[in-house]
């Protein structure tokens, strides 16, 4: 396969991204001694590129580079991206993936940029999606991975996308992650019925009719534990846990790293225990997975965190590997073909609104001025029922 790699994404750009990308290139030459299957298409300014890859050993890995005069910072506004700059590494990296030229694009830049040039300028959404969903691979007890979903694509959602994020979690959770009949679950304050907001309690109600192993709601705690294998969430939920996730984990091994050096009984403990520790980092470890895919796209997509190192890279390769061979795309096309659920529910009555009650309820509330003998006056105009 063919694996396009925005060279220009992450925060320390281009190293991580170049070295990543050689460490997955020399991975597969030598799993194949000798004998690459894997190319990797370097995507970012020519000279930039060619200069950070002559630091590393290529001979007889297969990489490429296609040239991309610009690149798309973090600070860009992703709404306007693709007009500012048409001929960033993003625009063009996925351009490949879109024509063909690639099998997927691996990138640790701007995450709504990302967003934006998937969906509205290069792979556009696979037909049916509402709304594509950011991902992530979250280690838990007993070293099981569990899809998290959405992470801030969309901050503010509807039932019937939160539907189809489960929808597509539980696809990706068995062709990619192999788990037979994915346990599903929402994320919320509270595992009994009824707990949770108002777009909770919607969702709750249309889940089990997606078709889904839906579980229930799952606090935070069962999360960590292992209780389901897909977790749904709006975008602005799921992107505070995830953040949390990784803010505790780096709080307790700075700790940790205080503590046991804090006197020659723990340092020498620290020393006895070093394998442990060092297995506990790496599960822990949010590079040890790299990234995980944007979910909806027509196009495998993975997107890493943007102060990623080159084992994240290369890990996000990996992922971009394992999405391919599992034909995740064609899957998903085949899985949402005519399942979820497309209407709103009323927390009140718990069934759906009409879509006519919908439209009469949403008009906007009009105001008119009038003046009056010098004075001005509100006359509030609103539709009745």
């Amino acid at each position: 396969m063919r694996i396009a790699v925005d060279a220009m994404g992450s925060d320390r750009r281009p190293t991580p991204d170049v070295e990543g990308a050689v460490l997955a290139a020399r991975q597969d030459f030598d799993t194949h001694q000798g004998h690459p299957q894997d190319t990797i298409i370097l995507v970012g300014d020519q000279d930039t590129v060619q200069r950070e890859l002559a630091r590393y050993d290529t001979r007889g890995l297969s990489i490429e580079v296609a040239h991309a005069p610009q690149a798309v910072d973090m600070h860009d506004r992703p709404s306007r991206t693709a007009r500012i700059k048409p001929e960033s590494s993003m625009m063009i990296g996925m351009g490949l993936v879109r024509d063909g030229k690639a099998d997927a694009f691996v990138t640790a830049g701007n995450t709504g940029a990302a967003l934006a040039i998937a969906t509205l300028h290069t792979l556009k959404r696979i037909p049916g999606v509402h709304r594509p969903a950011l991902t992530s691979l979250v280690r838990v007890e007993n070293d099981q991975l569990v899809v998290l979903v959405d992470l801030g694509a969309n901050a503010d959602a509807r039932p019937a996308w939160l539907v189809q994020f489960g929808l597509m979690g539980a696809i990706y959770a068995e062709h990619v992650l192999g788990k037979k009949q994915p346990r599903v679950a929402l994320l919320s304050n509270g595992e009994e019925e009824g707990k949770g907001n108002s777009l909770v309690r919607q969702t709750a109600l249309l889940l089990p009719r997606s078709g889904v192993n839906f579980i229930g709601n799952v606090e935070p705690k069962e999360v960590l534990q292992g209780a389901a294998d897909v977790i749904v969430a709006d975008g602005f939920v799921g992107n505070i846990m995830l953040k949390s996730l990784e803010a505790v984990g780096d709080t307790m091994f700075r700790i940790l790293r205080r503590e046991l050096t804090s006197n020659l009984l723990h340092m020498l403990g620290a020393f006895l225990s070093r394998g442990a520790l060092r297995n506990v980092y790496h599960k822990v470890d949010p590079f040890e997975i790299g990234g995980a895919p944007l979910l909806g796209v027509n196009g495998v997509v993975i997107v890493a965190h943007g102060r990623t190192n080159a084992k994240g890279v290369k890990n996000a390769i990996h992922q971009a590997r394992l999405a391919v061979n599992a034909n995740v795309i064609g899957a998903l096309r085949a899985g949402l073909n005519g399942r979820g659920a497309d209407a709103d529910v009323d927390p009140d009555l718990g069934r759906p609104r009409r879509r006519w009650m919908r439209f009469y309820f949403r008009r906007p509330i009009r105001f008119r001025r009038r003046g009056r003998r010098g004075a001005a006056r509100l006359k509030f105009d609103a539709p009745t029922g």
